[in-house]
């Protein structure tokens, strides 16, 4: 690699710079920790980085931020957009001060995430701009653009990533700043109805995207009449390789900016060929809106599959592009195949999976190390559905519901649930392991919520999993808190020996 070349990853640290960023808020996960660890290892960002609880708590920070008129960056795996889309729903007809960017990491494959999703649904459900752009030069690009639109549209912009655009180089010198003023918060918009801040926002801002929309200079070849591709993120490279190695005249359409979509670029190009070709990841988002012709190619059609997209996938929808479906074999993805991720086995807590396998009940998981011990051969857990759930979906279990879940997503989320539990006098054994890291996204540091727990309940009992309890002792100790009614909470302490 040329010493003047720099990742994608690096280069939101140097548009941080660029752009006078002055806040950064995240929440560790895959792909956007490591983004995050570059700037806590820097001098400067170092004092302006924080992880945070939670990021509905990160976006709501960065909003202050803007009001006071200090732009901010706020990263965030794709489900945690899940969490923050509150204040982000809101935020376009509130309207803001500096500019905001949400970069959300994207993980097409699921390589480290409990699910596959698309975060450009987002853009239409909050009704502010997504970016989409396909190299670390786009994503510089996306970047300045973004920080602009927000300001002018004074709404929140999303940037959206992946692990390889985050992988894939640059030049560094290409990257150039542009000189730029934060405008002031406008409380103006206090003089409506909430329903006039909706009708302020569609007789003005949105229209404003629009035309920014409209007007962005997309890579655009046109090469023949017959086929054409469009494509947005990641995918645009794999297009233009294939395009550049094969000599081939397919025409190609690619979009930095995926909402508001260019509806006129995109009418032309579609009319303009006999075959169009949506390259995307990982959902149907391009194509769900541009398909109402059957000269339209993709995922409904079999052309392309859903989520992470490889070239051979590409090349053949192109073999495949005048059929007007296929029927494509899916094999489905077994932990089998691809081997099993077990909980470590120099785990503290490897005790307690053995006996909350033999437990005759339902147990509640959480995105934690616990829903590593969901397979073969501790099965200990039997649901995980976010970070932090555990212990409401432990409440709506028969009798006294079991619950595991890591200091974290306490901290995250599951706080609220052990609050409802109580306020609702459901029976619920509670297991928190307090490890006081984070373990699944890197090690970062977890706030100890002991005496918030200690002012809510009384049943509760610290287990220190480095004497080396037996399992006996443990089973014995679960099954006397679970003839006791109410909330009952055990600390399961311990260190986890990766951090």
């Amino acid at each position: 690699m040329n010493e003047r070349q720099i990742s994608g990853k690096e280069v939101i640290l140097k548009a941080a710079r660029l752009l006078e960023i002055k806040l950064v808020s995240a929440v560790a996960g895959y792909p956007v920790t490591s983004i995050v660890d570059l700037f806590r290892n820097d001098d400067f960002w170092a004092d302006n980085t924080f992880w945070m609880i939670n990021e509905k708590v990160a976006l709501e920070t960065a909003l202050g931020a803007s009001i006071d008129g200090r732009r901010s960056f706020v990263l965030t795996k794709h489900v945690g957009m899940n969490v923050l889309c509150d204040p982000l729903v809101t935020s376009a007809t509130h309207t803001i001060g500096a500019g905001l960017v949400i970069i959300a990491g994207d993980d097409p494959g699921a390589k480290a995430s409990q699910n596959e999703q698309d975060s450009r649904y987002f853009g239409p459900l909050g009704e502010v701009p997504v970016f989409d752009p396909a190299t670390p030069e786009k994503l510089f690009g996306s970047l300045t653009e973004a920080i602009e639109l927000s300001e002018k549209a004074s709404i929140p912009v999303i940037v959206r990533v992946t692990s390889r655009l985050l992988e894939s180089f640059c030049e560094s010198a290409l990257l150039q700043p542009r000189g730029l003023v934060p405008p002031e918060f406008d409380r103006s918009v206090w003089d409506y109805t909430m329903k006039g801040k909706h009708q302020l926002f569609h007789s003005m801002t949105y229209p404003l995207m629009e035309n920014y929309s409209q007007s962005q200079d997309c890579l655009c070849h046109i090469n023949t009449t017959k086929t054409g591709i469009i494509s947005s993120g990641y995918p645009t490279s794999l297009v233009e390789k294939i395009i550049e190695e094969s000599n081939s005249d397919i025409s190609h359409l690619a979009l930095d900016m995926v909402y508001p979509l260019p509806i006129k670029k995109l009418k032309k190009f579609i009319d303009d060929h006999e075959y169009v070709l949506v390259a995307e990841e990982t959902e149907d988002y391009l194509e769900s809106h541009i398909s109402v012709e059957d000269t339209i190619k993709g995922k409904s059609t079999g052309h392309m599959p859903h989520g992470k997209i490889e070239t051979e996938n590409i090349l053949h929808a192109l073999e495949n592009i005048e059929k007007s479906h296929i029927n494509k074999e899916v094999k489905l993805e077994t932990i089998k195949e691809r081997g099993p991720r077990s909980i470590c086995d120099t785990c503290p807590y490897l005790p307690l999976y053995r006996v909350l396998g033999t437990i005759d009940k339902p147990i509640a998981g959480d995105m934690g190390c616990s829903i590593l011990s969901t397979s073969a051969p501790l099965q200990a857990v039997d649901a995980g559905f976010a970070l932090g759930s555990a212990i409401s979906v432990a409440c709506g279990f028969k009798g006294k519901g079991i619950a595991v879940i890591g200091d974290f997503g306490l901290a995250h989320t599951g706080l609220q649930g052990l609050i409802n539990a109580k306020s609702n006098g459901f029976d619920l054994l509670v297991i928190i392991l307090q490890n006081d890291v984070a373990a699944m996204t890197g090690g970062q540091d977890v706030a100890d919520l002991t005496h918030v727990l200690e002012a809510l309940h009384n049943d509760i009992e610290v287990v220190d999993f480095a004497e080396k309890i037996k399992e006996s002792e443990l089973q014995a100790l679960l099954m006397e808190k679970m003839e006791k009614m109410g909330i009952s909470i055990i600390l399961a302490k311990g260190t986890c020996p990766k951090y």
